[in-house]
């Protein structure tokens, strides 16, 4: 099998080199670097769901239980985010600072 490869860098050096690679063998180096950035969005959503929300931990043994526990929490994060960016765009309300 083939694999296309781009090779990124940062030119000020603060993130390391890294290998994109794909199979397909058409793909533009902007494209490959185009479905690299969508695909960290959605790695960082899910990242955010296993650690707030608790995905891919529920206490159910039954499939139709996980198939319907998922999508409830892909929906409260969704409304949850909603909430939270209109509050922010809203700034009538004080948001709480936590020092960490």
């Amino acid at each position: 099998m083939s694999i296309r490869w781009v090779l990124i860098r940062d030119p000020a050096g603060t993130f390391p080199t890294q290998a994109l690679l794909c199979t397909d063998l058409l793909a533009a180096p902007e494209q490959i670097l185009a479905w690299f950035v969508q695909r960290w969005q959605l790695e960082v959503t899910f990242h955010a769901l296993r650690a707030h929300l608790g995905m891919e931990t529920q206490r159910q043994w039954t499939p139709l239980a996980i198939a319907r526990t998922t999508p409830a929490l892909f929906g409260l994060f969704a409304l949850v985010t909603l909430l939270a960016h209109s509050e922010m765009l809203d700034q009538t309300t004080p948001l709480p600072h936590t020092p960490w």
